[in-house]
């Protein structure tokens, strides 16, 4: 079945759907999406690389895990339903946290033009990782994680650095 993307207008209004690969491009329609940062029972933040395979933003370190609601999907439901597929969790806890957050980033002639809550989440148990969605995890503490982010900024999505920023600003980590 052909994953769809809900295509929206500035003010986040459904104005139709779209093939979710294929309209990733050059020209990719602003859309929604979402962004979930996990936390283990110890406090430590699960950083993931993007699979080597996929199309948009490959082999990219980034936050747990993002994906795309579906029409009539609850963001809420859409994170569980990623976090299950991408890395085998289940969330205990889900947590909104940059409500608005909405940014556009290029790589290699793919653009991503979304409207993307934030929320962060705890598990209390290891990932088993799909290898079609994450190439490799580590679970850091948080300081550690600013620290290499700081350190080498261009090896982690443009949307995980410019959250990251609006999370310290904002005083939320």
């Amino acid at each position: 079945m052909q994953e769809l993307i809900v295509v929206v207008n500035d003010n986040n209004d459904e104005i139709g759907t779209a093939p979710k690969l294929t309209s990733h491009n050059a020209n990719t329609p602003l859309h929604r999406a979402f962004s979930c940062y996990v936390f283990n029972k110890e406090g430590k933040f699960l950083l993931t690389q993007r699979a080597l395979s996929k199309k948009v933003f490959p082999g990219v370190w980034s936050n747990s895990c993002c994906g795309h609601p579906g029409s009539g999907e609850a963001t809420t439901d859409a994170i569980k339903r990623r976090l299950l597929y991408e890395l085998n969790l289940v969330p205990e806890t889900l947590e909104v946290v940059l409500p608005n957050f909405r940014y556009r980033a290029e790589m290699e002639g793919i653009v991503e033009n979304e409207i993307s809550p934030v929320y962060f989440a705890t598990v209390s148990k290891n990932p088993t990782p799909n290898p079609k969605e994450v190439e490799y995890y580590e679970w850091i503490a948080w300081t550690k994680f600013l620290q290499r982010l700081k350190e080498d900024p261009k090896k982690y999505s443009q949307w995980c650095r410019e959250q990251v920023m609006e999370l310290e600003k904002l005083k939320i980590i």
